[in-house]
């Protein structure tokens, strides 16, 4: 109370807003997870990998006063810049005749979903946390002589799914009872060595309420790490060693050929 007996109006309000914090539950979900594996070591026959990430939903209320959620699941490779050209014929040659220089674009791409992936995520949301294989890709812009250059960008889409770098498997998200969940992704053997993000998101009415993010290493080991570090480190040595190489090849070769002439 104040000096003349009445009520402090800021007293009050701090306690109302204290009542009603007490009252009204808050009860944020939250994503669990973990991976398989945390490192992928590419060898001299490295054929590829799978990688399996499992989790669950923390709630601190029940599912009825929820609502039912779904996962979406993302591994990316490293954003790298990409050139993009594009081929016309020219006097019955084809040539190169235009080039979009994209950015960044992910050298690795997939997608795992419980539903399909436009009934899982708004386009709101997708736009804000950049999850769909287009707004994963940035490029800024593109010359004033090209005039399509969203299509640069669908065929680099194209041409990285068709070599399985990028994919979206809908449905591949099993989720138990909207509280387990798990997927498998596999990781070509086409890797780019480097720090590899997997992204798990919760959604509910198309938007996203949780988010859970951890990295994969993929390093070259073994006399791939060896010939990988003297290639970009002391590439005169390596041209050296690549040319001796070839030299004692092409001689064995000559000297077993002769020997079976004779």
């Amino acid at each position: 109370m104040d000096r003349r007996g009445g009520i402090d109006l800021k007293q009050l309000f701090c306690a109302l807003v204290l009542i009603l914090c007490t009252v009204v539950p808050v009860s944020p979900q939250e994503v669990v997870a973990d991976l398989s594996q945390r490192g992928v070591s590419i060898t001299a026959n490295f054929d590829g990998s799978e990688i399996m990430i499992f989790g669950a939903v923390k709630r601190d209320a029940p599912l009825s006063e929820q609502g039912p959620v779904d996962v979406i699941v993302t591994v990316s490779g490293p954003d790298l810049p990409v050139t993009v050209r594009k081929k016309d014929r020219v006097a019955g040659i084809w040539v190169n005749n235009q080039t979009v220089e994209v950015d960044a674009a992910p050298s690795l791409y997939k997608i795992a979903t419980t539903i399909p992936f436009g009934d899982a995520i708004s386009d709101t949301a997708d736009l804000r946390h950049q999850v769909s294989i287009p707004r994963a890709i940035r490029s800024v812009g593109a010359p004033d002589t090209v005039e399509d250059s969203v299509s640069f960008t669908e065929a680099l889409i194209r041409i990285r799914t068709d070599s399985g770098l990028y994919s979206v498997e809908e449905g591949a998200v099993t989720l138990v009872d909207q509280t387990l969940f798990n997927t498998r992704i596999a990781l070509p053997a086409n890797l780019v060595e480097g720090t590899y993000r997997a992204r798990i998101l919760l959604l509910r009415d198309k938007d996203v309420v949780a988010t859970y993010g951890t990295n994969i290493d993929v390093r070259k080991v073994g006399l791939e790490r060896f010939i990988y570090n003297l290639a970009h480190e002391r590439p005169l040595v390596y041209g050296i060693f690549s040319l001796a190489i070839a030299i004692t090849a092409g001689w064995g070769a000559s000297a077993i050929f002769r020997y079976i002439q004779t």
